[in-house]
């Protein structure tokens, strides 16, 4: 049975703490972070050591290491950037007032004819390579497209589009002109997509004819039509791809007419938190929040966490299964910030067969290969071996993120791929479009935990009262400023939804709203959505705990739990499941689920009862709907709790409002 923590959740599965990987002194040598560690300790005093010293000096000194990533990685500006924290407060911090540079100079500092700059990839097609210099050219010739229609400083673009090389183009050429981007994916449809594009009042939209997902083609002509007609009269200019090798509409511009020509390149220098883009929170609840972030907070967070943390340079291919609706195809972006060849892919990770990613990341040979917990968990049960039945020696890094890695899902990883693979398990959030947590190029990985905080991310976890706790369970806290915190929500003039959607609980403390517990070698486990937690007999535990233990059964394809206080002051904790196709439900799959709960987290742990589900329903990021179902359990109107245009499957919801008359039954 593994160890209870101090609160009674669990540790973790037998597997928990194991030592996945761990750095040689080769690979310490030659990391990026050792070198920028011997030039913060000569150039500001960083005292040497292990990576917990440099962490806890980053945090304490937070104008000195600031300054520090700024000169080592020599971040362009016109100006003297002035003082690195002129003022520290939180919310409210400013950073380098003196600053005017742009995120596109960073970008093409790193052009060479060595390596492409971007991987093209579908499943339709033969992958294409973008040199450096055909990108510039192309963000150089749609800039000017742009320009001539009116877009300027302070205007937004916006993309409705898939992960493919021309989006890259699009925010690239947009954040040259001192513009605003915002994009999400072409699976949203057309009032979802107005939901979040809508509130920006866009002057142009750059958007793609279909995209193919799984063997399919999707045409998204008509929603296309619908989002134009949707985004008002502030829209002056529409740039369609055509992915399906359709005529652009009538009113538009094609792609290959809008970045016709050569023209120069001449990025527009702004102040360090003029707004680089907006992205957007899940939306499940009205509408989606518009997180602002500006050109000098995300150049360099985004410098120090793939040049540092993820060990990203110009030798590297990076590849991120991802979407231009979710974080992380931002952060596949800053690959480009020092030097990498980013991949652009645009189709299903599990085409032609569930092995689709690896096969992909074989092929290209790529070095640093991202995906979720759900991916690996689906490769696992459909007897996927990566390692075996694929040629992955240029392969050094698999990271992971979208929800909690199991300790058992990375302890199949490392056997699959061998003890040489770093499993770069990472954690944050869209908030500051960047991790709070994950590895470290100089510090071992244990299974089931993130290995340490990153540089300048002041983390702890905190109680109920606001006191640091280590060994149990806290809210994950961050007590000092970082500079790619938001610069504002949109349409929040007087800051008053920023303050409580972060600072609400632990005045002039960041609250991120998930349970971490800090280990004592610094190490982190995540348990979960502190909003979503689980709150029996006055026991707080984590969803995530539950999930790693029910759905390493190859029974049970993935599992919702919540727990919801009744009337009578009773508390109902069902499990909803979906089964493996061909699985029934019955007494001895019920004991088996109990007893992997019971085993691999606690006896509290244990669900009230076992229900069969047709689906479990996600927000379009892959983010299980805890809260919303919860409450609709609880006898709230669905429509009241859950915009239905934010959800992967809508048709659920009705099943899972057909339950609440469950949760007045006894348990």
């Amino acid at each position: 049975m593994s160890e209870q923590l101090a609160d009674g959740t669990a540790a973790g599965s037998e597997v928990a703490g194991t030592v996945l990987w761990e750095p040689t002194e080769a690979g310490m040598r030659a990391a990026r972070i050792t070198d920028y560690h011997r030039f913060a300790h000569e150039r500001h005093g960083a005292p040497l050591g292990p990576y917990a010293d440099l962490w806890r000096w980053s945090t304490e000194h937070l104008a000195d290491f600031w300054r520090s990533l700024w000169e080592y990685f020599d971040v362009p500006s016109r100006t003297d950037p002035g003082e690195p924290l002129a003022e520290a407060s939180m919310p409210g911090a400013r950073w380098f007032p003196g600053a005017r540079l742009n995120y596109v100079d960073q970008v093409f500092r790193n052009a060479t004819a060595a390596r492409p700059a971007v991987l093209d990839l579908a499943e339709d097609r033969d992958g294409r390579e973008l040199s450096w210099a055909e990108l510039r050219r192309q963000v150089a010739a749609l800039a000017a497209t742009l320009r001539d229609r009116g877009v300027g400083e302070g205007d937004r673009v916006v993309g409705y589009l898939p992960n493919i090389a021309e989006s890259a183009v699009a925010f690239l050429a947009t954040a040259s002109l001192g513009a605003v981007w915002a994009a999400c994916g072409q699976d949203y449809s057309a009032p979802a997509a107005t939901d979040r594009l809508g509130q920006l009042a866009p002057k142009a939209l750059i958007t793609a004819d279909g995209y193919r997902f799984a063997g399919r083609e999707h045409d998204r002509r008509e929603s296309v039509t619908e989002l134009r007609a949707s985004l008002g009269d502030s829209l002056e200019l529409t740039v369609v791809v055509p992915r399906l090798a359709t005529e652009p509409p009538a009113g538009t511009l094609g792609w290959a007419e809008a970045t016709a020509g050569d023209h120069p390149l001449e990025p527009v220098s702004v102040p360090f938190d003029h707004p680089l883009w907006v992205v957007f929170s899940s939306g499940t609840t009205g509408l989606p929040k518009g997180i602002v972030h500006g050109h000098g907070g995300v150049v360099l967070e985004h410098l120090k966490q793939v040049a540092l943390h993820t060990d990203l340079g110009p030798d590297d291919t990076f590849f991120w299964f991802t979407s231009p609706s979710w974080m992380m195809w931002n952060f596949l972006l800053g690959g480009l910030l020092c030097g990498s060849t980013i991949v652009c892919y645009d189709g299903s990770p599990a085409h032609p067969g569930p092995d689709g990613l690896w096969a992909l990341a074989a092929r290209h040979r790529v070095t640093v290969l991202g995906t979720s917990p759900g991916y690996l968990l689906a490769c696992i049960k459909a007897g996927a071996h990566p390692g075996a039945d694929h040629e992955l020696s240029a392969l050094r890094t698999v990271g992971v993120t979208g929800a909690t890695l199991p300790a058992s899902t990375a302890q199949w990883l490392c056997d699959e791929l061998g003890p040489g693979v770093q499993i770069a398990s990472v954690s944050g959030g869209t908030d500051v479009v960047t991790a709070f947590l994950g590895t470290v190029p100089t510090v071992p990985v244990w299974a089931g935990e993130l290995s340490a905080p990153s540089l300048g991310v002041a983390l702890d976890a905190f109680d109920d009262s606001g006191r640091p706790v280590r060994g149990k369970v806290g809210e994950l806290v961050i007590t000092a400023p970082m500079p790619s915190m938001p610069v504002a929500f949109w349409n929040d003039p007087d800051g008053h939804r920023y303050r409580d959607a972060y600072f609400d609980t632990f005045p002039g403390v960041w609250r991120h709203g998930d349970w971490i517990t800090i280990t004592g070698r610094g190490s982190v486990q995540m348990h979960g959505r502190s909003d979503s937690t689980l709150n029996r007999n006055g026991i707080r535990m984590g969803s995530a705990d539950i999930y790693q233990a029910v759905e390493s059964l190859p029974e049970i394809l993935e599992a919702l739990v919540i727990g919801a206080e009744q009337p009578d002051g009773g508390y109902w904790m069902p499990l909803f499941v979906v089964p493996a196709a061909g699985v029934t439900l019955d007494e001895e799959l019920e004991r088996r689920i109990a007893q992997a709960v019971r085993e691999q987290a606690s006896p509290r742990h244990v669900p009230d009862e076992v229900i069969v589900a047709p689906g479990i329903p996600h927000t379009r990021t892959g983010k299980k709907l805890e809260v919303p179902i919860k409450r609709i359990l609880q006898g709230a109107d669905p429509a009241q709790v859950l915009d239905l245009t934010a959800v992967d499957a809508p048709e659920l919801i009705a099943w899972y409002a057909d339950r609440r008359a469950v949760a007045d039954e006894p348990a």
